[in-house]
């Protein structure tokens, strides 16, 4: 192995797998699967951004740093000992949240990269399309339609998992979304938001995307629907570094993830 991957390594790979010129493309990586890189995780960052070329995009899903589950109740809301200490939610300079890696507060600190007003579906996005692609992000069920990720898919956009475990594919919350299958579970929660200066609070709307959206579902379920895609012909994969990398279409990849839950019920 390498003793350190360079951004024309990595784009090489990129390259290879299929990704060029003028695409837009949500990103999931582990970065340690890649390897030791010469500017860290910089460097697959400019290679991503070297392979779509300036007209192209890169995105990630950022979600956002808020209060943990432990400070809330059954229904979403804040408890009262814990409500006057929480960070309000601030598109410019709340941190990702810490459960998708490193790479998602790498891409929303690089200059020039945008992030959607949405805290839990939040997405980063730095290109030629970013702003096209963030905005707008309704407040309310922020992986459904007008949403960064239902123009992704417009944009016939791509999704690469680079070291990423499969299940982490964020793209199938949209499916969730617009499979039309009964009994979605549905979960509000209180978020604090920055405006003028002063914290606002408002109760956002969503199907859950903490657990499977309805019952009969293993937890991990995504992978499983990412395997029976790659295991029908979709997708390509190959290696970015070290890692482990797989890239799909995102309206190919919808597509089967909605017909594959409509199937099951």
């Amino acid at each position: 192995m390498k003793s350190f991957w360079t951004i024309d390594d990595l784009a090489r790979d990129l390259a290879a797998l299929g990704m060029g010129q003028g695409d837009i493309v949500l990103g999931h990586a582990g970065l340690r699967s890649v390897g030791p890189m010469i500017a860290g995780p910089d460097t697959l960052i400019a290679a991503l951004r070297q392979v779509v070329g300036a007209d192209g995009t890169v995105m990630a899903y950022a979600d956002w740093q808020g209060a943990p589950e432990a400070a809330c109740d059954e229904e979403g809301h804040i408890l009262p000992e814990w409500r006057d200490h929480v960070l309000p939610f601030d598109p410019a300079a709340s941190r990702a949240i810490r459960d998708n890696g490193a790479f998602p507060e790498f891409l929303r600190t690089t200059p020039g990269a945008l992030r959607s007003l949405s805290p839990g579906p939040s997405m980063v996005a730095l290109g030629a399309k970013a702003a096209w692609l963030i905005d707008p992000h309704p407040l309310d069920y922020g992986y459904g339609p007008g949403t960064p990720l239902a123009r992704l898919v417009e944009a016939g956009g791509k999704v690469v998992m680079i070291g990423a475990p499969w299940e982490t594919m964020t793209l199938l919350h949209h499916a969730e979304h617009l499979a039309d299958i009964p009994g979605k579970r549905v979960v509000r929660w209180d978020v604090p938001f920055l405006e003028d200066g002063q914290t606002v609070w408002r109760t956002v709307e969503e199907y859950d995307t903490g657990n499977p959206v309805v019952d009969g579902l293993d937890d991990d379920y995504f992978d499983e629907v990412v395997r029976d895609f790659v295991a029908a012909g979709g997708g390509r994969q190959g290696k970015v570094g070290s890692a482990d990398a797989l890239l799909v279409e995102a309206p190919a990849m919808t597509r089967f993830a909605v017909d594959w839950l409509e199937r099951r019920f």
